[in-house]
């Protein structure tokens, strides 16, 4: 076989198990995602490896319980915050704004007000958010951010379809500026690759 056809038919076999394996084809290039970081998305740590998915519960407006697990094959960008948190504050609206754009089968925001949190608290500082696209989620005993090690707020974390951590941005950020949006863009776009 001459060096042609042998290169050749390395191109068509990974072509072909990329092709046959939607799973291999899901996984976003992680050191692409990395080169895209700009602006306050610098501050976005990604994983070497994907964190094992965490199946502590937390509720939502009616104490319904939920998981991770109930938006399992979306990717979520988990947010922690509080209504006494000043940047929490100012960051939420771009929240809103990435779901409204971007939520639906593909990503969803799932933000958590971990701690004391009254539910009449959340809504009054949704409402002066102008918050409408994100649902109110609680974890009141806050067990949920101990085990995802949350030691300020906010945090953000990025979980892949599978529900493991990939990556991590501490403190507030503009989530609807350029730079998030086209990170959002690019893990969409691999979970549809992979589809």
């Amino acid at each position: 076989m001459t060096l042609k056809k042998a290169l050749a038919a390395a191109v068509l076999y990974a072509a072909g198990a990329t092709i046959a394996n939607p799973v291999l084809a899901a996984e976003p290039d992680i050191a692409a995602l990395i080169e895209m970081r700009q602006g306050d998305m610098k501050k976005l740590a990604f994983t070497e490896t994907p964190a094992d998915a965490v199946e502590t519960g937390f509720v939502d407006a009616a104490d319904a319980p939920f998981s991770f697990s109930d938006f399992q094959g979306k990717y979520l960008l988990v947010n922690f915050w509080a209504t006494w948190c000043a940047p929490c504050r100012h960051e939420m609206p771009t929240l809103d704004a990435l779901q409204k754009t971007y939520g639906g089968d593909d990503f969803q925001v799932v933000a958590i007000a971990t701690g004391h949190n009254p539910l009449p608290a959340i809504e009054a500082f949704f409402e002066k958010a102008e918050v409408e696209n994100i649902a109110i989620y609680r974890d009141p005993k806050q067990k949920l951010a101990r085990e995802m090690s949350v030691l300020g707020l906010p945090m953000t974390m990025i979980l892949n379809p599978q529900g493991q951590e990939i990556a991590r941005l501490r403190g507030d950020a503009d989530w609807f500026g350029e730079d998030a949006q086209a990170i959002i863009r690019t893990l969409i776009e691999s979970k549809k690759q992979g589809s």
